[in-house]
């Protein structure tokens, strides 16, 4: 524990000789929505958190709705006086915040790890995993690739607006693949690959995608799975901070346009063992298909995990690849579980049906406990759509049957913990319910 708040003591100082200007620091965590809550540290206090004085936030803030509020979940929130609980902070993630108009540094903090972790913080629940996993001698490597649409900063009566060229200063509705995208976009596009790149973050191989200011970038391959998710939960923040700055809005909203392709959270994952051998590969591929069954048979029941808003769920079969059933193939991007084409050192699972702003933490540790179920169960999965072009198995489409779907699955709760399944189940039936309060005018304009 010595060596521990030793190394963050460290870090700390460091930071300040070589930020001098940096007065404050945002310590900042994930909670169930896949929002950053946090508070805004004066440096010299943060040197006496790494030092062991202790750091507490409200218990509740993890159950935060969509926009904010909370809901009566159980005894939480209103019954239970709203405790604070022990955080932690995250070593290797302090880090200056470069988007701001005043210097500024950032760190995440969790409640993992800590005497008394909260079951339900995204964080902590994936943890859980992972050390379950690796107990089993089961090591992932996890590359996340995330989609994002670009907008102009101004909005038209509360609806987005196609992003500016900035050469021409039309606007980029011409949806396409084309490279000199990138170069148009350039300026803004390479500000967010160097600040994420300042914040820690292996950034790769950046693509303009097929919708109009629509852009995909991708991260390196990481054998620390909680690191991976990390990077895409910072990679979201930094990057819309970004785009503000250039005059954009960026969004990794689901489906923004109906008529154009929603935006996704691809996840590659391999599993090795101690001697880092591909677990996938062996035996002529064979764990590869039983994992492969393993997250087909639980991806129903994970629908508000990958699909965690009203909004997302649109995203679902009417455009590019995206898929309406649980279905897997080979190099084939319209099934939820694509198997690239690769050698055996690097076989893995790219899992699509995530959408793009689904919680990182909880998105992995689904797919993570799919693959486990599945090394477990040892099944056959379907066939895959190279030999079938309609194999599949239906999965929930609308959220209040995808929560039932969930909420009572056993293999979920035991491996996800069922108080997590519980109070996650219940933060979104409330937030899709208070989705539905409000008249809108196209109700008016149908019935009135």
């Amino acid at each position: 524990m010595k060596s521990h708040a030793s190394t963050l003591l460290a870090e700390v100082r460091t930071f300040r000789q070589t930020h001098p200007d940096v007065r404050y620091v945002d310590l900042i965590a994930l909670d169930i929505p896949g929002h950053f809550y946090g508070k805004r540290y004066p440096i010299e206090m943060l040197e006496k958190v790494a030092a062991g004085s202790p750091l507490k936030l409200p218990q509740n803030a993890v159950l935060l709705g969509v926009q904010g509020g909370l809901f009566k979940i159980g005894d939480y929130c209103f019954n239970d006086g709203d405790p604070d609980a022990n955080r932690r902070l995250v070593p290797g993630t302090l880090k200056p915040v470069s988007w701001e108009s005043q210097p500024l540094g950032q760190m995440l903090i969790t409640s993992d790890g800590t005497e008394a972790p909260i079951e339900f913080e995204p964080r902590e629940v994936l943890a859980k995993v992972l050390e379950r996993l690796q107990h089993k001698g089961i090591h992932p490597v996890v590359a996340f690739e995330l989609e994002f649409y670009l907008f102009d900063k101004k909005l038209d009566n509360g609806l987005p607006q196609f992003a500016r060229d900035p050469l021409s200063d039309d606007a980029d509705d011409q949806p396409n693949l084309h490279i000199e995208r990138l170069s148009r976009f350039g300026e803004v596009l390479d500000d967010m690959a160097q600040t994420a790149k300042d914040q820690g973050i292996d950034i790769t191989v950046i693509t303009a995608e097929i919708g109009p200011g629509q852009f995909e970038i991708n991260f390196g391959h990481l054998d620390d799975g909680m690191r991976a998710a990390d990077w895409a939960a910072l990679f979201c923040r930094s990057t819309r901070g970004v785009a503000l700055k250039h005059g954009y809005r960026a969004s990794f909203m689901a489906k923004p346009y109906l008529q154009y392709p929603g935006s996704g959270m691809h996840v590659h994952v391999s599993l090795y063992d101690g001697a880092g051998n591909n677990l996938l590969a062996a035996h002529q591929q064979q764990p590869l298909r039983h994992a492969v069954a393993g997250c087909l048979e639980l991806l129903p029941h994970c629908m508000p995990i990958f699909s965690p808003n009203h909004n997302a769920f649109r995203r679902l079969g009417g455009t590019v690849n995206a898929a309406t059933r649980a279905s897997w193939g080979f190099e084939d991007r319209d099934a939820c579980v694509r198997i690239p084409e690769s050698d055996p050192r690097n076989l893995r699972i790219e899992h699509r049906l995530a959408s793009a702003d689904a919680n990182p933490y909880l998105v992995l540790a689904a797919i993570l406990v799919g693959l486990e179920h599945g090394l477990e169960a040892k099944r056959e999965p379907i066939a895959p759509l190279n030999e079938d072009r309609i194999s599949g198995t239906d999965f929930p489409l609308e959220m209040l049957d995808a929560v039932r779907a969930m909420q009572h699955q056993p293999v979920l709760r035991d491996k996800l913990g069922a108080e997590f399944v519980d109070v996650y189940c219940e933060n979104k039936r409330q937030d899709h319910l208070a989705f539905q309060q409000e008249i809108n005018a196209r109700e008016y304009r149908w019935f009135l």
